[in-house]
């Protein structure tokens, strides 16, 4: 039973964490990146509505970023369905292993770039 509620919860993840890449690539769209803009804004303290507006280059970073996002949404996907779900310490490792990665990475590009 344990197990089936790890699935569910890991399947809840990637299914976020591909929705927020697919909200993201939106922000190559200007006339529908209200909402990645005010990410940036809630990222760079304080909430002031200061980003300004987006140019076509970071609109393009924001499309591939956010697509490798939603591709690797759907590789924890497969990770979750067809690896955890027969072999879950694999599974497990595969995924700690890559969330782990992401976190420092990510953490320590924030802390560059001077987002708290």
């Amino acid at each position: 039973m344990q197990q089936q509620a790890t699935l569910r919860w890991l399947k809840f993840a990637c299914l976020s964490v591909i929705g927020f890449g697919l909200l993201g690539v939106l922000a190559a769209v200007p006339a529908l990146s209200g909402a990645t803009r005010f990410f940036v804004d809630l990222a760079f303290w304080p909430v002031d509505g200061a980003p300004g507006t987006p140019t076509p280059e970071s609109n393009l970073l924001w499309a591939i970023l956010n697509g490798i996002l939603v591709g690797w949404g759907v590789l924890l996907w497969q990770v979750t369905t067809r690896v955890y779900a027969t072999t879950p310490d694999v599974g497990r490792s595969m995924i700690l292993t890559s969330v782990g990665i992401w976190f420092v990475v990510d953490s320590a590009g924030s802390i560059a770039a001077g987002a708290p």
